[in-house]
């Protein structure tokens, strides 16, 4: 009997034994089972990372090409969704283009791009970014999440610079009113008011800035994606007449509940009335 349990306690050690070394083996970071470390399972023990690209607004920086490093026009960009599309400016057109992601390998498709008349020196940047953002390219990104660069390179050696930009926050951004809306139709400001309208949000639930003629300044609640706005107290001169229409128009737009949405720096405000705005805010700082 002596022998017998002698037998069952080596036994019980060696199961424990086994247990603990199992229990090793999948602590976090000790292998692929964790789901941390990356392996790429080729027996190398190289560590792939998978550079984050989607959701980000890249503003494009420079294009180099043959050795030549040219810098972008104000505006060109691209943004790249998780459902396999990437969207942006080349630097005055718009364009489309379907992308697929791969670790590091980005593959992008044909697109379509609008027609508009450019520049010579911006349409010679255009031509040699559609080319070069096009096929299989290598991406490379670095910094911390919330200021990023990207480098796109092409087989021969070609490549994109891109840096991260953030959306504005609604609050503290000096926000220039672009545009009107009417239900679902946009107009542009009338001709002469351009750049005289614009607004900023405080922290503390005030809203201040000009309406095309007059500054004015009051209350605006944020709750969700709803502004209420209290009462607007403005100063009380003349000013010719596109901005003073202008100035009637943002009126009937600033005043009780509104909803509002931001396009990462683009604020629409519309009132239930369905008149609206669209503003624009400034590139952030480098």
């Amino acid at each position: 009997m002596a022998m017998r349990k002698q037998r069952m306690a080596v036994s019980v050690l060696a199961v424990l034994a086994t247990l603990t070394l199992a229990a090793c083996g999948t602590e976090s970071g000790s292998g692929a089972e964790s789901g941390d470390s990356g392996d790429s399972g080729d027996g190398s023990g190289t560590v792939r990372t998978e550079p984050s690209m989607t959701g980000v607004h890249w503003n494009v920086s420079s294009l180099t090409v043959g050795g030549k490093k040219t810098a972008a026009p104000a505006g060109a960009h691209v943004e790249i969704d998780s459902e396999g599309k990437a969207t942006g400016n080349l630097g005055c057109n718009r364009f489309t283009a379907d992308v697929s992601l791969d670790g590091d390998k980005v593959t992008v498709g044909r697109g379509t791009t609008t027609g508009m008349a450019c520049a010579k020196d911006v349409q010679q940047f255009e031509n040699a970014m559609g080319k070069a953002f096009h096929g299989e390219l290598t991406a490379a990104v670095s910094g911390r999440s919330d200021e990023k660069t990207l480098t796109l390179t092409t087989a021969q050696g070609d490549s994109i610079a891109l840096s991260s930009e953030p959306p504005a926050p609604l609050a503290g951004t000096a926000w220039k009113v672009t545009g009107l809306v009417s239900g679902s139709a946009a107009t542009s400001l009338p001709a002469g008011a351009e750049g005289k309208a614009h607004l900023t949000f405080g922290k503390d639930g005030t809203v201040e800035g000009n309406l095309g003629c007059n500054s004015f300044h009051g209350k605006a609640t944020v709750s969700g994606s709803t502004l209420t706005f209290g009462p607007l107290a403005s100063t009380r001169k003349m000013c010719p007449g596109p901005e003073m229409e202008l100035e009637r128009a943002l009126q009937g737009v600033l005043e009780g509940r509104t909803t509002y949405g931001i396009d990462h720096r683009s604020l629409s405000i519309e009132a239930e009335s369905g008149k609206g705005l669209g503003a624009s805010a400034p590139a952030a700082e480098g």
